[in-house]
């Protein structure tokens, strides 16, 4: 893991100048990105437009990235969060955002087609569980879950401790089953 870390904030200074290293960059945090992103606008529209959003910022300040402050997902997930809060202010859509019944991610192929039905009702059900958590738990659970993060890199783009991290997510964890009545 930290020496995924380590070439990652080294690809990130070399991006600066190399367009191959950007698109590897890219690639692989494209997903994770996205996922966070839709976790919690829950519309691809408004996921598109802020991930588009988020990943210019990046190739636009990409000078400014200090591999010494922090690692680079990190500094990118800031800037998600940020470009998120932005997007609501300037759309007013804060409030509820109702579930965009088009999104519809492709189930594996081996999947039978009720298997892929129950699937699909089954990540609604948790994203809309994941409404009834606070701010805090939600994020925590999206970066942890969403986007792949462990709870020291979560820790760092929320600016709080990994211990804080742990306790906050099993928290978290502990009402999304009761919600879902899994207790």
């Amino acid at each position: 893991m930290e020496s995924e870390v380590k070439y990652y904030n080294a690809l990130a200074v070399r991006a600066r100048g190399d367009e191959e290293a950007f698109t590897e960059m890219y690639r692989h945090f494209f997903p994770r990105v996205y996922n966070f992103i839709y976790a919690r606008m829950k519309d691809v529209d408004a996921a598109d437009d802020v991930v588009s959003t988020t990943f210019m910022k990046v190739y636009e300040n990409l000078d400014r990235y200090n591999p010494t402050k922090a690692a680079f997902s990190t500094w990118l997930f800031r800037i998600a969060s940020n470009s998120m809060v932005d997007y609501f202010r300037r759309t007013q859509n804060c409030v509820e955002v109702e579930w965009d019944e088009t999104f519809d991610p492709p189930a594996p192929e081996y999947q039978a087609p009720e298997a892929q039905a129950l699937d699909k009702e089954g990540k609604a059900e948790i994203l809309k569980a994941l409404d009834k958590l606070n701010e805090r738990e939600r994020r925590i659970v999206e970066l942890k879950y969403f986007s792949d993060m462990g709870n020291k890199e979560i820790a760092e783009v929320l600016e709080i401790s990994a211990n804080n991290v742990g306790v906050v997510l099993h928290g978290a964890l502990k009402k999304l089953r009761k919600i879902l009545g899994e207790e």
